[in-house]
């Protein structure tokens, strides 16, 4: 298919009872290191994936182009905010959908006055790579009692409308109660329509619009300090990371739609009781995950991510990615709606490449919807890639040219790459002692590797492809690839 011929299905067998399929091994690629603390990363829409924008704390919005750091911020708000306190400073960006054509983005930040603002901006008209400082409009400023617990994520959800995370305003144990009254921004889930007026307005399917104790921007309640989370770009799901006050930190998910959700702080941290402590849960939202503070290596804070969506790791797709800011652990999980299903620790896997010493403040994705981690201790944003035998897809179109890569294999040895037109399953390959995960594949071309383990595979995508989903995998004799998603354009 992708080579100079098609080759013939070797001795290949669909597996009857299923056997167990290894973990994929994950490790990272430093793209950029220095930074004054990133806390996010993000694609503009319209972009391919060697372009990502990423948010500083310290209050500059840096771009990565080819994994490398362009000097010119492409917005600087540091003379706007404060970063007087570890939770403070440039919080949360998202592009608008339609930045393509409009150029608008938001970002949510603590001010010189301490209070949490949403502002946006927009693109500089004559450079891609630069924002219209003069741009900035506020469209929501929110009053801090104290110094902590401000969220800040954002994201245009499947209906257009923005969601935005705030914290409880700060104390210890939510003094003011905000997570749980009506009459107060702090600690909810917004949903703004930023499109059908300024500074917003209130979308008519908001759960409390006709409530008059709750204020209608209010989607969700209940959270303390929601430090970064997702929309899944497939099914619209939220999820997020909410940490904890003094024990428990937790995992929260509700699915695509789920309106008026009580997360349930102050009254629970995590499935435990806090304040009153004996409690009822009922009409609460309970985590999929919770998790205790201390042990070895000492965990503290959870620092939510993304769910992954990407190219590169298919077997991967629809695990939300997670991790703890004190411990520098890194975590995926999938939910059956109630609790974590198949929970998994990939901090091995990226101590290998990040090193042991690190604190996870952020996530994030490009393009491709591959993940980024962001290490506060050297100010490094990582990409997580397949580790070991490694399988690379360009994007492919019908009818053209294109060479697909591996690397990391045995040297002077056979290589074969398979594809998939009915996606992930389990089968045996005989001739190569591997399990593949995907489903009735097509062997499409035999290579050898050179003395470094890499081999090239390069022909013309058949026409008869267009505009369907392909799953690629290599296997050498005892080992297999990650497994590449495709839609060929």
């Amino acid at each position: 298919m992708l080579a100079v011929r098609l080759l013939p299905l070797l001795t290949l067998t669909l597996a009857l009872a299923v056997p167990a399929i290894a973990q994929q091994p994950l490790a990272t690629e430093e793209v950029a290191t220095g930074l004054n603390t990133p806390v996010w990363v993000a694609a503009a829409p319209g972009d391919d994936a060697s372009r990502i924008f990423v948010v500083t704390h310290w209050g500059r919005l840096r771009i990565v182009e080819n994994d490398v750091l362009n000097p010119t911020p492409f917005v600087d708000v540091h003379n706007l905010v404060t970063w007087d306190g570890n939770e403070q400073g440039l919080l949360g960006l998202v592009f608008h959908p339609g930045y393509a054509q409009n150029g608008l983005f938001y970002l949510t930040y603590v001010d010189l006055n301490g209070d949490w603002v949403l502002a946006r901006y927009a693109r500089d008209p004559s450079d891609p790579n630069l924002a219209d400082p003069n741009s900035g409009v506020i469209l929501l400023t929110i009053g801090h009692p104290f110094t902590w617990h401000h969220g800040g994520w954002m994201e245009f959800g499947q209906d257009g409308y923005l969601y935005v995370a705030t914290g409880d305003g700060g104390g210890v144990g939510d003094p003011i109660n905000a997570g749980q009254r009506g009459d107060t921004l702090l600690g909810k889930l917004l949903r703004l329509d930023v499109d059908g007026g300024f500074p917003y307005l209130i979308p008519p399917t908001n759960p409390f619009v006709n409530d008059p104790n709750v204020l209608d921007e209010i989607w969700a309640l209940g959270v303390r300090n929601p430090w970064r989370g997702d929309m899944d770009d497939l099914t619209g799901d939220i999820w997020f990371g909410d940490v904890g006050q003094d024990t428990w930190e937790e995992v929260d998910y509700a699915p695509a739609g789920a309106a008026g959700v009580n997360y349930g702080w102050r009254i629970m941290e995590g499935t435990h009781c806090y304040n009153p402590p004996i409690c009822s849960a009922t009409g609460l939202m309970l985590p999929i995950h919770d998790y205790q503070h201390g042990g070895v290596p000492f965990r503290c804070s959870v620092t939510g991510g993304v769910v992954y969506r990407g190219r590169a790791l298919a077997d991967l797709h629809g695990r939300f990615f997670f991790g703890d800011y004190c411990s520098g652990e890194v975590w995926s999980t999938l939910t059956d709606g109630a609790a974590a299903v198949d929970l998994r620790d990939h901090s091995a896997d990226l101590a290998l490449t990040m090193g042991s010493s690190r604190q996870i403040i952020g996530f994030g994705q490009d393009a491709d919807g591959e993940i980024y981690v962001c290490d506060k201790v050297d100010g490094s944003v990582n990409r997580i890639v397949p580790a070991g035998f490694r399988l690379r897809v360009p994007h492919l179109a019908a009818g053209s040219g294109a060479t697909v890569t591996v690397s990391g294999g045995a040297s002077s040895s056979g290589a074969a790459l398979l594809f998939s037109l009915t996606g992930l399953g389990s089968t045996t390959l005989p001739n190569y002692n591997v399990t593949l995960g995907i489903a009735s594949p097509t062997v499409a071309a035999i290579a050898t590797t050179d003395s470094l383990g890499a081999a090239a595979f390069a022909g013309v995508v058949p026409a008869a492809l267009q505009n369907r989903t392909l799953w690629f995998q290599a296997a050498q004799m005892g080992v297999e690839s990650n497994i590449v998603i495709e839609t060929v354009d």
